[in-house]
């Protein structure tokens, strides 16, 4: 039964893969012309470099210690980029041929990520508010202890989950660069809006995969579905620790000045699994066994049953120093 659902999937992936291939750079822009990190940052060549300097460190000093804390969060989370690249390679029943059409999208889409760590440390370096070899320790950290997220090798569940993740990392840094705004820091809030609109861009392009596989095979791709959200969804930042702590131990206190925030909350979680169980028509879907008409019904009545739980839930109190923050 295993090997059938495995080469089941094998064959929806190469079905899929010719899709992907024609509409991926619907999804990715050209190299060439998409924004880099130095197109925000102050030139060193130029003779205004250390004026520039000066006043992003005072538009920076303005910025509150929880978004801070987040800002770094956010910047060890994509600067573990090593992580997420291998595991995509990982994923069985897809192509590994180097001219293959998953291949060239793992490596695209890897390519547009790491602007995104590159851009965030460097302004954070120049903001002269953090404790950069603090900061470097955890993201070595984050990247040596790897993660679990619950998907093994299913191709379904990984880009269930890559669904997901990209609108909520969309929410979290659109989320910083209104805060940001508002804090007074007009440059950190265009790094974030246009980081913020890359990662939409990848979501649409998840969720379209994802989509594809349910008109081919949805039973598999709805059981798959409440599997992940059964576990539950985490960030791939879940192991996140600073110098001297546990593996994690840092992540609860990350999270919980994001729900101060309100840059990611358990209401956004509910959220994102809306606009999910409505681009993927789940309330319609058809073709599926007694099991899968289960796993449809868990999903479409779990946004409410988890809305009370967020409803409930107290905005945690200030009660923690990071080590990464100086200034």
């Amino acid at each position: 039964m295993m090997n059938f659902l495995v080469e089941q999937r094998r064959e929806v992936m190469r079905h899929i893969e010719k899709y992907m291939l024609e509409k991926m750079f619907d999804f990715l822009k050209p190299i060439d012309d998409i924004w880099q990190p130095s197109d925000f940052l102050p030139d060193s060549t130029k003779d205004t470099f250390f004026s520039d300097v000066r006043d992003l460190r005072e538009n920076a000093s303005g910025l509150s210690y929880d978004l801070l804390a987040v800002l770094i969060g956010d910047t060890i989370t994509e600067e573990a980029l090593p992580t997420y690249e291998s595991w995509l390679m990982m994923v069985d029943a897809v192509s590994k041929d180097e001219e293959g059409g998953w291949m060239k999208w793992t490596r695209h889409w890897t390519a547009e990520e790491n602007r995104h760590g590159d851009l965030l440390n460097k302004y954070l370096y120049l903001t002269g508010r953090v404790d950069m070899r603090k900061m470097e320790i955890s993201t070595q950290y984050l990247i040596a202890d790897g993660f679990d997220i619950g998907t093994g090798a299913d191709p379904y569940r990984n880009f269930i989950y890559t669904s997901f993740q990209e609108l909520a990392t969309n929410v979290s840094h659109r989320r910083v660069a209104s805060l940001a705004k508002k804090d007074g820091d007009t440059l950190l809030s265009r790094m974030c809006g246009v980081i913020a609109a890359d990662e939409a861009r990848h979501a649409k392009a998840y969720k379209h995969f994802i989509s594809k596989i349910f008109e081919v095979d949805a039973n598999e791709a709805m059981l798959a579905f409440e599997d992940m959200m059964r576990k539950k969804i985490v960030m791939p930042a879940h192991f996140l620790r600073e110098l001297g702590t546990k593996i994690g131990q840092t992540f609860g206190h990350f999270t919980d000045a994001a729900q101060r925030l309100g840059v990611y909350t358990a209401v956004d979680y509910v959220d994102i699994l809306k606009e999910l169980i409505e681009d993927w028509h789940i309330e319609s879907a058809t073709d599926l066994t007694e099991s899968g008409e289960k796993a449809r019904d868990y999903i479409v009545k779990l946004p409410e049953r988890l809305l009370r739980v967020a409803e409930r839930m107290k905005n945690p109190g200030l009660d923690y120093k990071f080590s990464w923050i100086a200034v």
